[in-house]
């Protein structure tokens, strides 16, 4: 159990994570591998700054080329925008743009002020700024009716709310495409989407390094604080924040019914093929090893996601402590090992009087 000391420095490392901000260059390799979905789409970026933001941007320079309906972009408490300087408080806005030649809605969130039009600082796009009437909280009231109005939601959202981000995605039966840490996978709320068909991995490989526009603060820090490569790299000399990020989505997009080609046997290589003595499945430490000629349950790595074709394989679960899957054959005791709790975490392969556990894997079959 972690220590309030700990608690606090995970929760304010957290807090430093949510200020990644993504590159205009990443969000257009994924993005166009899903055009065909926007046309005549209402898309909601709901955690971004309408003036800074990159999706935002990303939107508005490919408007009227996407076909879409409507753009709708909103941030939490934008401190910096001079439009709203005269307000003696901070004031959370939002941005609605309808295209060249449209003057769009009036009163988008019901507060009875008519939105202001403004172009905003890059590139020159006009739209209908608005003032919220909250902070912008994606889980606000005004929020959630604007998701309700939307049918794509784009952005990067909070890492430290990405459960709960998802969740209300999915629990208004929006389409979405959002970047979330690597590590999300394991969270037995999502991987369960995953495994009922619900969400997916990108397009983009999930080996690709995504960095991040940081705050300057936090860039001073990282470089008094961290070795260049691991939390941050510096491009032109620039600090760019870095973490195991990924695109989660629900859109389909073409490579994900690509069959995975596979050219390693089983049969007459048994010995390459270790299998676990807590499950009755055999592991492959790497995907391009699975074998072509085996029908039974395999253990992969969670990189094997960008690369599954659900026509081709089952995803059966997970190797973890619950034994969520159902599909472990034996859970062990102190009698067994004094790391035994740990060994339980996982797949765990048997070497002589020795037991390993291997890293988490998800647990397939070819159909």
């Amino acid at each position: 159990m972690p220590t309030t000391k700990n608690r606090n420095l995970i929760a304010a490392q957290s807090a430093k994570n949510d200020e990644f901000y993504t590159q205009l260059p990443d969000i257009e390799e994924e993005l166009k591998h899903y055009k065909d979905h926007f046309r005549n789409k209402v898309v909601y970026c709901n955690c971004d700054d309408p003036t800074i933001s990159s999706f935002s941007r990303y939107f508005s320079l490919n408007f009227n080329e996407l076909g879409l309906k409507k753009l709708i972009t909103t941030c939490y408490k934008n401190q910096n925008f001079d439009l709203f300087s005269q307000h003696n408080q901070e004031r959370a806005i939002g941005i609605e743009y309808v295209g060249e030649g449209h003057s769009g809605t009036s009163d988008l969130n019901k507060d009875g002020i008519v939105p202001l039009l403004v172009q905003a600082t890059f590139p020159p796009i006009t739209g209908n700024a608005f003032l919220l009437k909250g902070d912008g909280d994606f889980r606000s009231r005004e929020c959630i009716e604007l998701l309700k109005q939307s049918d794509i939601v784009v952005t990067n959202p909070p890492f430290s709310l990405f459960r709960e981000y998802v969740a209300q995605l999915v629990g208004y039966g929006k389409k979405f495409l959002i970047i979330g840490n690597k590590n999300a996978i394991n969270y037995k709320e999502i991987f369960k989407l995953i495994e009922d068909g619900k969400l997916w991995v990108g397009n983009t490989p999930m080996s690709k390094d995504m960095l991040f526009d940081v705050p300057q603060d936090y860039a001073e820090e990282l470089v008094a604080t961290k070795k260049e490569g691991s939390a941050y790299k510096i491009v032109d000399g620039v600090v760019k924040g870095r973490s195991q990020s990924i695109w989660f989505t629900n859109l389909d997009y073409p490579k994900r019914h690509e069959d995975l080609i596979l050219y390693k046997r089983y049969l007459g290589h048994e010995d390459e093929y270790l299998r676990y003595d807590n499950y009755d499945a055999i592991e492959v430490s790497r995907t391009k090893d699975i074998p072509v000629d085996y029908d039974g349950i395999m253990g992969v790595p969670i990189t094997f996601l960008d690369k599954y074709n659900p026509g081709q394989f089952e995803i059966l679960g997970v190797t973890d402590r619950t034994n969520s899957s159902g599909l472990r054959t034996k859970k062990y005791s102190a009698n067994d090992a004094p790391n035994y709790n740990d060994l339980n975490r996982g797949g765990v392969i048997r070497r002589g009087d020795k037991l390993e556990k291997k890293y988490g894997r998800i647990l397939i079959r070819r159909k």
